[in-house]
């Protein structure tokens, strides 16, 4: 375990045959999330996805954040975090729904406790520091009960810690104690720009300046990942405030897939970091101690072989929506001039009927 904060507190040591149990469904949830990187990304060069977001190289700091979640906890997430949301039961088909434009995100963030999408860089840090402090008055908070006490995660990237939400976000949460972690996945490259022109300290050491905790801890180390995001979120159910995660990876793949990283790193540094593989670690590791046995792994392929095909062909199925249906969740009970809006533009639709 690689973290940078010696004296934060982590939970208690497993037992051998459960934490066996555990590093075997850490690579599997790693290799079902990169299968569905790989497929999205495909599948966008095919012209199926408009745009797609890659997490190649970032599946560690995202299962092990996202496996430290209990059931009651929040998370609000960028537009990368697919192995979060592999983790909180939504199925990845909705996530491509969203790229392929045929919806603004088809999951209820209430049935998984997983937010939409936040496309505006940083802007979900606010909303999750808001409802952090709803929870607070909501009273499940430092009540001493496990099944209770909840805590919300804000993801974002090491480019949006330079966004003035950001840092709004750090003020109110350590302002009002709130039960939140900000969980930064430092990939060290904000679309062109390296960290080291974006900060000249480590992000983990901004937290102090709010007033809080922060911690770097190898992002590429699932275990590590797991054990720091688990003991922030127990920190934030007692009660005792917000915590800064630094998760230091590498951002093996594109920023999205419109993107050339050609263009502003060498191939140098990345062969460097393929050799920190978090998904060849933990494969390394189970072969190494006896842990896993070749049907695990064979299992694990086609299970991934599986997703694959349910996702290349799911998602050339989805219907395209409707022009009309743009107004159907805008509110809850549709104002007067909205529905004159909609009114008029189904009129001018049925305009071109029979037209050639």
């Amino acid at each position: 375990m690689r973290v940078e904060r010696p004296d934060f507190a982590f939970g208690t040591a497993m037992a051998p045959d459960a934490e066996a149990e555990m590093i075997r469904g850490f690579y599997r949830d790693m290799v079902l999330t990169r299968r569905i990187d790989i497929e999205a990304t495909a599948l966008q060069r095919h012209g199926e996805l408009g745009i797609w977001a890659q997490l190649l190289g970032q599946e560690a700091a995202q299962i092990g954040a996202g496996r430290a979640l209990r059931p009651q906890d929040f998370v609000f997430p960028t537009y990368r975090e697919h192995g979060v949301a592999w983790c909180r039961g939504v199925d990845p088909l909705r996530l491509l729904g969203l790229f392929r434009g045929v919806n603004q995100g088809g999951w209820d963030p209430a049935e998984h406790n997983f937010h939409l999408y936040t496309i505006v860089i940083g802007a979900q840090t606010l909303h999750a520091t808001g409802y952090a402090m709803g929870m607070q008055r909501d009273g499940v908070v430092g009540t001493g009960d496990p099944e209770r006490d909840a805590a919300v995660v804000a993801h974002f990237g090491d480019g949006a810690s330079s966004q003035g939400d950001v840092n709004e976000a750090f003020i109110f949460a350590a302002s009002y104690n709130a039960p939140v972690v900000f969980f930064c996945q430092n990939n060290q490259w904000a679309i062109s720009e390296p960290i080291e022109r974006q900060s000249r300290i480590p992000l983990y050491q901004r937290a102090r300046g709010f007033g809080f905790p922060g911690l770097r801890v190898d992002g590429n180390d699932v275990l590590a990942t797991y054990a720091v995001t688990q003991a922030a979120l127990q920190r934030a159910r007692d009660g005792q405030g917000p915590t800064l995660v630094e998760a230091y990876t590498y951002r093996m793949g594109a920023h999205t897939t419109t993107d050339d990283p050609t263009r502003y790193r060498h191939s140098d540094d990345v062969e460097r970091w393929k050799l920190r593989d978090p998904i060849a670690r933990v494969d390394s590791y189970l072969h190494r101690n006896g842990l896993a046995g070749p049907e695990f792994f064979e299992a694990v392929d086609a299970e991934a072989d599986e997703l694959g095909a349910r996702l290349r062909e799911g998602c050339k199925a989805l219907p395209d929506p409707t022009p009309l249906s743009i107004f159907d969740h805008v509110y809850v009970e549709l104002p007067e001039e909205l529905a004159a809006q909609r009114e008029e533009y189904a009129a001018y639709l049925a305009s071109f009927e029979g037209a050639h």
